[in-house]
């Protein structure tokens, strides 16, 4: 089956997870442009300095922040859990793209998924952990 999108042929991919976000990431050869959900990164991330930053942080690392596109399809979550799962699918994808950026990625932590989640609610409780409050008459 040949691949109609010229771009397919030379992207690296990867998937990021963080909290209930999951985000599908490839990196294309160009020019250093980000889009989520095929909207403008920036836009996407609300101009917010610290989810760009965040998200970008792996190719900054590497400086390959002008050399490849970021196409991402994210899902689930709030902007920072996708922020950062973006952030581990960039990551991902730049170890398939080269194995020798995995050692300076793994040193900066940008591989390691962050396992915290919410907690779920017990019987009992107003929430995972808030009792009712407590009277003794």
């Amino acid at each position: 089956m040949q691949a109609t999108d010229q771009s397919n042929a030379v992207a690296y991919r990867g998937t990021g997870r963080r909290k209930s976000s999951i985000v599908r990431v490839r990196l294309v050869p160009g020019t250093g442009v980000m889009t989520i959900n095929g909207k403008p990164g920036d836009l996407y991330l609300q101009f917010n300095p610290s989810y760009i930053a965040n998200a970008k942080a792996p190719l900054e690392s590497l400086g390959l922040e002008n050399d490849y596109d970021v196409l991402v399809n994210a899902r689930g979550g709030g902007l920072t859990g996708q922020a950062d799962a973006i952030r581990l699918g960039v990551a991902r994808a730049l170890c398939e793209l080269d194995p020798e950026n995995r050692k300076p990625l793994k040193l900066e932590g940008y591989l390691t998924r962050d396992p915290r989640a919410k907690e779920r609610k017990k019987y009992g409780l107003r929430k995972a952990r808030k009792a009712p409050q407590y009277s003794k008459r």
